[in-house]
């Protein structure tokens, strides 16, 4: 069967495209790869908080029910994801992994695990996080240190006893910090010494601020876009920073290399450790993506604001895709809007 488009990626930036294009009564279906509505979400670790606020954790035409200006965990948005593709009646097919997306005649061909589908359009929206990003070092550490990546990571029963490293300077990893800290010895190595910003201010989110201020529709070729992806993400709230000034968790330099019993860091001290939990993020592959012009040399995608050279395919869901807040929950579905104009407008 020929669809008129196909989204590639049930999640939030999928969900977000669906929501356009079935206002704009156009047909589609859409394809994900795992079993049900939210899954990605429920498969994080247990203590996990977003630190956004409700006001901006929510998708188009369906607010997030609680104090809007508090911060839902990931349960919360497990089933504000479900509950969102159940009110608009999305045509999921779960459990369709995509192997290939080749170019034909008249559109697209896609490869996937109940069998292949062809598309007038393609929508790619399996986001940034896809494949864990875990140090080549990690193969050469001592094979009694238990290790897991943060998509891995629930809750710290997972763990040995004793001591735990925790590699990573972004969110995730001072979360997963703070929350270790409370029942064992824990480590924290990050390149640099973290930013803190505090989850809210005067009331209202950080967030609030940052898009009252603008800072979240800074577009990714303007001067303070690029000052802010130069600066990387803060961390959010100042729980990691108390925890760091009472000595509940102990900050090092980046992780460079292993040593008989643990890890070695990049001032040569060493640290014996038994657990370690790699908050490194994630690589994207899109090696699947497999036709002329749609990858760069480096095997990331050529788009300009979501759109690629390759005609009728696009993006939605990519860090700054157009702006600061394209890969957050507030911002993808702006992103998502704009890319259904522009397929409305070829259509003509």
């Amino acid at each position: 069967m020929r669809w008129d488009t196909l989204i590639i990626g049930a999640g939030q930036a999928g969900m977000a495209a669906a929501y356009w294009l079935k206002k704009a009564s156009v047909p589609f279906i859409m394809l994900d790869r795992g079993e049900r509505h939210g899954q990605v979400w429920e498969e994080r670790y247990d203590s996990l908080r977003l630190f956004t606020p409700r006001t901006h954790s929510a998708l188009p035409g369906l607010p997030l029910e609680g104090d809007p200006d508090g911060f839902p965990d990931k349960a919360e948005m497990a089933a504000y994801l479900a509950k969102y593709a159940d009110m608009f009646e999305f045509p999921i097919r779960y459990g369709a992994e995509v192997f290939a997306v080749h170019q034909e005649e008249e559109g697209f061909l896609v490869n996937t695990a109940q069998g292949d589908y062809h598309a007038r359009q393609v929508i790619v929206a399996t986001g940034p996080f896809q494949t864990p990003r875990i140090p080549e070092l990690a193969a050469s550490l001592p094979a009694d240190i238990v290790q897991l990546h943060s998509s891995s990571y629930r809750n710290p029963s997972q763990l040995q006893s004793g001591s735990v490293l925790v590699v990573g300077g972004g969110n995730s990893g001072a979360q997963i910090a703070y929350e270790l800290s409370h029942t064992r010895e824990t480590h924290l190595s990050m390149s640099k010494r973290p930013r803190h910003l505090p989850m809210v201010l005067g009331g209202k989110g950080m967030f609030w601020w940052l898009d009252k201020l603008g800072l979240l529709r800074a577009s990714s070729t303007s001067f303070v876009g690029k000052l802010l992806k130069r600066q990387g993400d803060p961390i959010f709230g100042y729980e990691l920073k108390q925890a760091m000034k009472y000595g509940k968790v102990k900050l090092h330099g980046k992780t460079v290399g292993g040593s008989e019993s643990g890890v070695r860091f990049e001032d040569d001290s060493e640290l014996q450790v038994r657990n370690i939990v790699w908050a490194t993020g994630f690589a994207s592959d899109y090696g699947w993506l497999q036709m002329k012009g749609a990858l760069n040399d480096e095997g990331g995608v050529q788009h300009s604001r979501g759109i690629s050279p390759v005609p009728g395919l696009y993006y939605v869901g990519l860090p700054w895709q157009t702006h600061r807040g394209s890969a957050l929950l507030a911002g993808v579905s702006e992103d998502a809007r704009c890319i259904v104009e522009a397929i409305l407008e070829k259509r003509g």
